[in-house]
């Protein structure tokens, strides 16, 4: 038998898994996305055919648009301060060379190992209006005289779920921009000093564009994750303050599993979504990779 005959075959196990597990549950989504689908159609297995008045009527929603945009905000903060806290975090370990410390590796990967809904149930803890801990210390040190509602206030609660997201995906991007500058050769750095280059130049014109391929896959990674967040929202604002946390995924979420539970246009507004993170997955690959491998 030939080679590539022999491979497909021994992969064919491995393609049907991930079409009964991916590509299936996905056709399902669309099909119900153009079909009138509630409680009583389910019950009843008849859904009719709507054609694209599910996704008129997201779009025509402005709880969805509400949404969208506290998605972009959420993604522009968290993907922003994790690129730049990991490039900073990843420096620092390279130059004191603390990452030989297996406590320093275990602190640094601890919160990448928690499980979002545990580490938002606990950043709500830390955050609770009465007994947080954080408000604690701000008493300690006399930072404040009152409590502060940290994710019960619009001004603030969005903001408060960023810290928790950062905190638990920031690990990520720490280990591959290390291990990116681990690859850089040391005679570029010899050159560049040799030439009189500050450390400042240095980092801007060798250690940044060495990094670039790195900082593109960060990028697209972490914008994907970040625009579908759900389990920080769902283990510590709930959407809440009214919809001053609602996002994407948690919109297409309540659309679904709450009365009047319109499946139809919660798979509708799930579809949109994707189609979203597709469209800025492409626009990194274009603009940015394309300019990485020039």
């Amino acid at each position: 038998m030939p080679a590539g005959r022999f491979a497909f075959f021994m992969n064919v196990p491995t393609l049907l898994l991930l079409v009964l597990v991916l590509a299936w549950p996905v056709i399902y989504a669309g099909y119900l996305s153009v079909h009138r689908v509630g409680l009583a159609q389910l019950r009843r297995g008849e859904f009719a055919f709507t054609g694209w008045e599910n996704y008129g009527r997201v779009f025509e929603d402005p709880l969805f648009w509400g949404a969208l945009q506290n998605t972009l905000v959420f993604t522009f903060v968290t993907v922003s301060s994790e690129l730049v806290l990991a490039i900073l975090i990843a420096l620092l370990i390279n130059q004191t060379g603390v990452w030989t410390s297996r406590i320093t590796r275990f602190l640094i990967l601890l919160p990448y190992a928690i499980p979002p809904i545990a580490n938002g149930l606990i950043w709500s803890f830390i955050y609770s209006f009465q007994f947080g801990f954080l408000n604690r210390i701000l008493f300690t040190l006399g930072l404040t005289d009152v409590p502060v509602n940290w994710a019960g206030n619009p001004d603030t609660a969005l903001y408060a779920v960023t810290v928790p997201y950062i905190w638990r995906t920031l690990p990520f991007a720490i280990i591959l921009v290390h291990a990116a500058l681990q690859g850089i050769p040391r005679e570029l750095y010899e050159a560049a000093a040799v030439d009189g280059a500050s450390a400042w130049r240095r980092f801007w014109h060798v250690t940044l564009p060495m990094l670039r391929s790195v900082i593109a896959v960060i990028l697209v990674l972490r914008t994907a994750f970040a625009f579908a967040v759900f389990e920080e929202i769902l283990a510590i604002t709930q959407g809440g303050p009214g919809d001053a946390t609602w996002v994407a995924a948690w919109y297409s979420y309540k659309i679904t599993f709450s009365p009047p539970n319109n499946f139809g246009m919660g798979s509708a507004s799930a579809f949109i979504l994707a189609l979203m993170i597709g469209a800025i997955a492409l626009v990194y690959m274009r603009f940015i990779y394309r300019r990485v491998t020039l």
